[in-house]
This record gives structure tokens, sequence and C-alpha cells, in this order.
């Protein structure tokens, strides 16, 4: 749903939210948006500025690939007003977690470690050393550090830190701190972030506001960007004497824009806008941060999500519901005008969502049962029947970007694939591989024959009413997961199974349950989304890396081990042109196709709006995020007569 403000927020930023019907990356315009862009659309008409380069002094920003948008100086951000109001209330729903976030209950207020169930919209409270935008692709520009100086060699990065930057409680905020934020992280935090931290070779406060971080020889380029813009800023005078991995039911100081008003566990958390912020008048932050208070509630089920806008419970939501898009806006405050909707382009990759099979287990070790079961899914039928005809078909890891591989690989392709073919599935050498497209019966005969030749391929057999494995157990899984909003369209997906004897179960847990599972790899299949990065990241690595498949709370759900797609995620990172990471992309791509990890689900390319008449927004949105915490604000007027967000 709707979230988290670009400063203060965590390295979260890089991880996505598991569903969509599906989920949503929050917007938040924080670190270089992993989710977020199509690449290339960088620089909207102005004149760019020069980012800090190695061995130049010192600069304000920094970016990946080519210049920066916003010169030294700079005002505001373009898409903001700022002349926007300040206050009121918004209050909407948590559907995109990460780390050990749950998306339908909280227990600790720490969302920066394995343990526990993390509370959503904590990294509102705490700052980062810089911030991204809604409106560039890998532009970092200064926050806590007004600048920073690059090394000759890209090692060594010194960030000299605003003189007025403070914790909630007054006290400065220092290299010190900082330091005790990435060293905390980097041997406590999740293994999600510790994995990233690893590169920091060392971090040295040269005084209380300079701050030296040398990063070890071959650090991915991604990584000191990822620190700079993604890495929470902690008290350390508060953390002294406390555990962090422990659970956590005490607010933290923070150095964030907002701070924790109250909260009760499992149900509802607030936030308060920081009134003597420090950065209030900061170029990133004029005319974002506009609400007063931002509230979360928690919904065991998305019908109880519902009802609460319906209700006023809830004064905002992203309808991921195609379903409810279609037929459930019929209650009284929509049709008299006091809820009204909106469809958003979305200018982010839509990455990848699907059913993913959890190779480890003997069942799915067979590429041929994998794919089998990944052609047995009719989209088409599902699609016209149980989604009104609202999604296209995800095909791609990269769905809806550039960097989605296309018919046969391109020369420069090949030269990447060429060198790894005794590591990869030869199928990766042909046209890239797309699912089929069913006659839309729910029962395709040719379909239905296709998947039952591959099983025999397989070395399986047929007994009966039912297939078995080559080693003689049943073919028959579950699919996990703690929310009933799929459970119509696995059922489509089931009855075409049993047409040809394979029989299924979906099997439906609590939000804790399912987290501890996933974690712990304890599942056949499991839903999941995520977006790929538009930059050369590590979190290829921590997605599809053979490092990651066995790390616990790795988002390696499928646990995929392949060492040409270690190779080409090296490539991927190593990358230092916009064209050379596309390609790589794109063979990446061909591969883990080729490899049929997952039964890949739809994607829609919009934002499905729905709230009460009493938010505004600039009449142009920015492209990479709904921007909700950055750019909307409250209409006083509208909010009294509808006695809403005040």
């Amino acid at each position: 749903m709707a979230g988290e403000t670009s400063q203060g927020k965590s390295l979260e930023a890089l991880l996505s939210g598991r569903l969509s019907d599906g989920g949503i990356a929050c917007d938040r315009r924080g670190f270089l948006r992993g989710a977020a862009v199509l690449a290339g659309a960088a620089g909207f008409g102005i004149l760019p500025a020069k980012p800090v380069q190695a061995g130049e002094g010192r600069g304000h920003g920094l970016s990946f690939f080519g210049d920066l948008k916003y010169p030294a100086g700079f005002a505001r951000f373009d898409y903001v007003n700022p002349d926007a109001p300040k206050g009121g209330e918004v209050a909407t729903q948590v559907a995109s977690w990460a780390y050990n976030q749950n998306p339908s209950t909280f227990n600790t207020l720490n969302s920066y470690v394995l343990q526990g169930d993390g509370a959503y919209g904590m990294s509102l409270t705490f700052a980062s050393l810089m911030g991204g935008t809604l409106d560039t692709i890998d532009n970092l520009y200064g926050f806590v550090a007004e600048e920073v100086e690059v090394s000759g060699d890209g090692r060594t990065y010194r960030f000299f830190l605003n003189k007025a930057a403070t914790f909630h409680d007054g006290s400065p905020l220092t290299a010190a701190d900082v330091i005790f934020s990435i060293e905390t992280l980097k041997t406590d935090g999740h293994p999600s972030i510790a994995l990233q931290l690893q590169h920091v070779e060392e971090a040295v406060a040269e005084d209380d506001r300079t701050l030296r971080i040398v990063y070890a020889e071959g650090t991915p380029g991604s990584i000191p960007l990822t620190v700079a813009g993604g890495v929470p800023i902690f008290s350390a005078a508060w953390w002294k004497g406390r555990d962090f991995k422990a659970t956590l039911s005490e607010p933290p100081l923070g150095s964030g824009p907002y701070k924790v008003k109250d909260f009760t566990f499992g149900r509802t958390i607030r936030f308060e806008r920081v009134k003597d912020y420090w950065a209030v008048n900061h170029p990133t932050m004029i005319g974002s941060t506009n609400f007063d208070i931002v509230r979360y509630e928690f919904f065991r089920d998305r019908n109880t999500a519902f009802e609460a806008l319906k209700k006023g419970t809830t004064t905002f939501r992203e309808d991921h519901s195609s379903k409810s898009w279609a037929t459930a806006y019929d209650f009284p405050a929509f049709k008299n005008g006091e809820v009204v909707r909106d469809i958003v382009p979305d200018g982010s990759p839509s990455g990848a969502q699907g059913w993913f099979m959890n190779m480890r287990r003997p069942k799915f070790q067979n590429p041929l049962v994998r794919q089998a079961l990944a052609m047995a899914f009719d989209f088409e039928w599902a699609n016209a029947n149980l989604m009104y005809d609202t999604y296209k078909r995800t095909t791609s890891f990269f769905e809806n970007s550039d960097m989605k591989a296309t018919g046969e690989p391109s020369p420069e392709e090949l030269a990447l694939l060429e060198p790894l073919k005794a590591e990869i599935p030869p199928e990766a050498f042909g046209p890239a591989i797309l699912p089929p497209v069913t006659d839309g019966s729910g029962r395709d005969r040719k379909v239905l024959r296709a998947v039952q030749d591959l099983l025999k391929k397989a070395g399986c057999t047929r007994e009966g009413d039912r297939w078995l494995l080559p080693g003689g157990e049943p073919l028959t899984f579950e699919i996990l997961d703690d929310d009933n909003v799929f459970e119509p369209i696995v059922g489509s997906y089931f009855s075409t199974l049993k047409l040809i004897g394979i029989p299924a179960n979906f099997r439906l847990v609590d939000a804790a349950q399912a987290n501890a599972r996933v974690r712990d790899f304890e599942f056949d299949m499991t839903p999941f989304r995520s977006s790929m990065p538009v930059y050369p990241d590590n979190y290829f690595k921590l997605i599809f890396g053979s490092e990651a498949a066995d790390q616990q709370g790795s988002r390696n759900l499928a646990g995929i081990r392949n060492k040409g797609v270690d190779s080409l995620i090296g490539t991927i990172i190593a990358a230092k042109t916009r064209p050379d990471f596309v390609n790589a992309c794109r063979a990446l791509d061909r591969v883990l196709r080729a490899i049929y990890p997952w039964v890949p689900h739809w994607y829609s390319g919009t934002h499905k709006l729905a709230y009460w008449d009493v938010y505004e927004h600039p009449e142009t949105l920015p492209p990479y995020g709904v921007g909700l915490l950055d750019i909307w604000w409250l209409n006083k007027d509208k909010a009294q007569k509808l006695g809403k967000g005040i």
C-alpha cells in the first residue's frame, strides 16, 4: 500500500512485498528505487547536474548511470507542491513488506532483524545519509550528509554531515551514530541487510561531522549507494545496553521526519510528524511529509480491510483485487461521491510475480516437471472469469521493462551466454521462453497433452488416475499462503491439474506461521513478487544467487543454484554502462525462464486508488510512484465536511 517517504527509509526499499493481485512496493522515494523505474527515463527537461565522480572532489549527489537531474543548490523536487498545506491524518493498510515484516500483524518495533514480526512504517522514523526521488532512476541527493567525496579508486567515500542534523530528543546526529548503525546491522541485522554490509571494510569517524567508509576490493558498485541511501541511522546512545535482536516494545529514538505516536501490537500503529524536525526546510523535504498523522491498520484478510475503507476506518487504499475493483464499489459513500477512485499509470517495471517452486524439495528438482506444472496454469481462463480481463500475463522476471528478453538472443546476449553453455539450460539459446496461450476453456486439450508429454519425458508414470514421480512417489504439492484472495485462482489451477491426475492442496495459515515457514523454506509453492533493480545492484544475488539459496530469510525462495546464473549476476553487478547492464539482464532473464522456477502470474501496469475525497496531489504525478507521503496533502475544508482525515 502507499507508504513510506524517501528520507529515513531503510534498505527495505531494495526488497519488495510478496504478492499482487497483487502486491505493491511501498511508495517511498528512498534509495535508488529498486522496484521503481523504466530505465533510461531520467532527466526530465532540465539541464543535468554533474554527480560526484571518483577523484573529482565533493559533490551534492551520487548517480550510478549518467548525470544528476537536480543541480547543486536546487530548491525542491519538480513534482512537489511547495505550498502544500500541512496537517490531518491519512489511514491506510499494509500490502508491501520486507525483512521480518508481516502485513497482517506485528509484535516488535524492530523491522531490521530476522526475529519477530516487525512493525510497518518504522523507516519513517529514521533518516539516511542521502535520499532518492520519484522522477529519476538512480539519483541520490544529500540529506544527513550535505556532501560526499569519492576517492580515485572508488573504494573510499567521505561524507560531510549536516551540522543541523539531530535525533528527536535534540541530541546531535554524528558520524559515530552512522558507524554504530552500519556495524549493528552488519552483525545483528536481517541477513538480507547484513550480507550487503559485509562489503564495508572500514568505517571511521574523522570527526563528529566527517565519516569515512572504505569498501573491500571488488565491492559491487551499487553497495556504496545502498549504504548512502538505505542504511537507517540509529542513536548509539539510545541503544547502549539494549539487545538489538530482542523484541522491541519501546519506540526507539529516531532521526526521521516522523516518530511513533502510539500503537497496539497486532492491530494499529500511528506515526506523528516531527513539527520541529531539523530538515523541515531541506530542499528534499519541501512539499513532502504533509500529514501530521500517518496510521497503518493491520487486517487478517482483505475483505475486512475493504470494509474498513467503506466505513472510513481507513481513508486511502490501493486496490489490488480485480474482483473488488470491478464489483465492490457499490456502497453508499462511493455512490454519493465521498469515496473516489483513480487509475494512475505505473512507470515502474512490474518485475516477477508467480507461485515459486521450492526446488530444494525432490519433487521439484526435475526441470521438466517444473515446466509441466507451469504450463498447466490456464491464465486466459482465470483472467476472463475471475479477474475481469484486467491483467496481462507475466512472462519475464523483468516484466514491463527494457531488461526483458524477447525473441532470439542478440549478438551481445549470445556473447554472454556462450561461455556458460555447460552450466545453463540449452533453451536459453533459443527464443525467450513464453507460457502457452490457451483457448481459455480451462481444459485446453492441446496444452494438457503437452503437459503430460513433459511428465513422461521426465520419467513420471501414470498409475490409474494419478501421476507418479520417477522414484514412485505421487506427484502432488501444496501452495502455502496467508491470504485467501488467490483462492479462486488457485482453485482454477488445481481444477486443470486434477483433469490430468495431479492433486494439489491450498494451505491457508495465519500470517505469522506463513512468514516463519517461508523464512525456513518449509513450503512446496508460495506466491511471491519482486521487482528488479534497474541498476547493477547486489539484490540480484539475494534473490537468484546460489549463496542465498540456503540462507534463512533469503529472498531466493525457489532455491536457485546455478553457476551460470551466478556468473551473469556478476556481469550485471560489474556493468559500467547502461547497455551492458541491459544485455546482461536479458541474458539472465533467458536463463531463469529456462530453469522454470515458477508458475508466472500477471501484472497490471497501473495503480488503482480508492480514497475518501479529502486528499489532493499535484496535477502531474511523478512516473515512479504514487507518492502518498511524498506529495499528497489534506484538503481541510473537505475533511471538515466529511469528518475524515482530521
